[in-house]
Order: structure tokens, then sequence, then C-alpha cells
């Protein structure tokens, strides 16, 4: 099962590493890792994607619970929860493609953020789902590269 973990973490070197090395030893392998400062810049919020099972993570996150340097964690797989992720894309593009890969656009909201003689590069924002479904609607025009940033996620409501 996927499981987000968001955890508030003390904003300080080695943090990211320190958390990486945690669920290495744990047998555990991260789909994506998020971090960046919120709104204090004391702190970091890091939102860490795997794939296991609940008493795997409920193990996990009572150990991070005991870290120095984290200061509150959350399974979000528990809660409801808005999540995104960004997309930068680097597609083939011909005078025949254009209109088409440009339709996929509008349907996505993705936004052209570059463009060379024979390719477009794009940006999209969106759930997990949203941003597997566009690469597999660009796909059989040619991906030259593409980068994902990992899920960012936030409690809903007022927690």
């Amino acid at each position: 099962m996927n499981h987000t973990i968001s955890a508030l973490v003390h904003n300080r070197p080695g943090v990211l590493a320190e958390m990486a090395e945690h669920f290495k030893r744990s047998q555990l392998n991260i789909r994506s890792i998020s971090s960046g400062e919120t709104e204090n810049p004391e702190v970091s919020r890091m939102v860490i994607s795997v794939d296991a099972d609940n008493g795997d993570v409920e193990r996990i996150t009572e150990e991070m619970k005991g870290m120095d340097s984290v200061i509150q964690v959350d399974d979000l797989a528990r809660r409801d929860f808005v999540d995104r992720e960004l997309l930068l894309a680097k597609l083939n593009m011909d005078r025949e493609t254009t209109p088409q890969l440009m339709q996929i656009f509008e349907v996505f909201r993705a936004h052209v953020v570059g463009m060379g003689a024979d390719s477009i590069t794009v940006e999209l924002s969106g759930d997990q789902e949203r941003v597997e479904g566009f690469i597999k609607m660009v796909a059989p025009f040619g991906v030259r590269s593409l980068c994902r940033s990992g899920r960012i996620a936030l409690k809903r409501g007022d927690d």
C-alpha cells in the first residue's frame, strides 16, 4: 500500500540524509521524498512516499518520533489530505503533432515553458494520477526528458 508520511523536522544539515538512512536500515524503498522550509525557517516539512504495509509504516513512524531531528510525524494515508506533484517534460514536436500536443496540454492544464526547433518543454502540477495520466498521453509523441518533483502534501481541514 502507498503511504504518504509527513514529518516536521529541524531545518539543519544532514537531516534529509539521516531520514533516508533510517528508511534504508528499515529496508523500505522511498518512492519520493520532498523537503522544504515551512512558514518557520527553522522547520522543514518532509513528505515521504513509500510502498509498505501498515505494520511497517506504523513501526517506522514510531521510530521517527524518537529521532532528535523530528518534531512531528503523520501517516497521511490514514487522513484526508491534499497532494501535488510538479512535472517538467521535454517532448518531441513537429508541425504535424503540435495541434495534438496543444490539445493534450489544454485538457491537463499544462503550461509551455520553453520551445526549441523540434521540442517543447511543459510544466504540469497535479495529483499523482493526473501526472501519470499526462505522461501516458504524451509518451507516443516522444519524451526526450522528464523530471518529477515527488509528492508534497498537507492534511485537509484545520489540523
